[in-house]
């Protein structure tokens, strides 16, 4: 990551509260998110060392978000996650049900939504995720269009390694490009 920022990086994302917190010393320069699924109980460990967390996947942790943003002096910026493709092994917003939603996390005094992240389904050819990624941009574009109070809806992140033009074709203007950058993760 260090040899990343100094050849112009600016914003790196982590997906792991513990990495994110044993980098968390050698990376001052950059601005810093919050990228992979959050449990409430690990809020506390983040909310002072991230500026945007993309995966805001509920009620209960958008409220903890809030409450720990508040508790700290702050207002944290996110993104409401949205289960696009509507797989059970995934987290998120339903799409029909993300415009109530958002209703209700925007009136919460700790955060400011600022706009929608999603992750399709995996694909064997990435081309069939451009109706995916369709589908959140319209989301994206009529729920900006309800000009929601604290609802700012000015990041569309969406897209990785594998299909990531395809999703700026389709109107993201945030994505999330680690692997192609750092080489794909292994785990003991």
């Amino acid at each position: 990551i260090n040899y990343a920022i100094s050849k112009g990086i600016t914003h790196i994302g982590e997906n792991k509260v513990q990495e994110l917190l044993s980098k968390q010393d050698g990376i001052s320069s950059v601005h810093k998110h919050f990228i992979g699924h959050l449990q409430t109980n690990k809020v506390k460990d983040i909310i002072n060392r991230v500026e945007l967390i993309h995966s805001v996947d509920s009620l209960k942790l958008a409220r903890e978000i809030s409450k720990q943003a508040e508790k700290n002096g702050k207002r944290m910026d996110v993104l409401l996650e949205v289960n696009i493709g509507d797989e059970a092994s995934k987290w998120g917003f339903s799409p029909d049900n993300l415009p109530e939603s958002i209703k209700e996390i925007a009136a919460l005094q700790g955060l400011r939504v600022c706009g929608l992240m999603a992750i399709p389904p995996i694909c064997e050819n990435p081309e069939e995720n451009r109706k995916y990624f369709k589908q959140m941009y319209k989301l994206f574009v009529d729920i900006k269009d309800k000009n929601i109070d604290n609802s700012f809806m000015n990041i569309l992140s969406m897209g990785m390694s594998d299909d990531f033009d395809i999703a700026i074709e389709e109107g993201a203007n945030l994505v999330r490009v680690g692997t192609a950058l750092f080489g794909k993760r292994y785990y003991n």
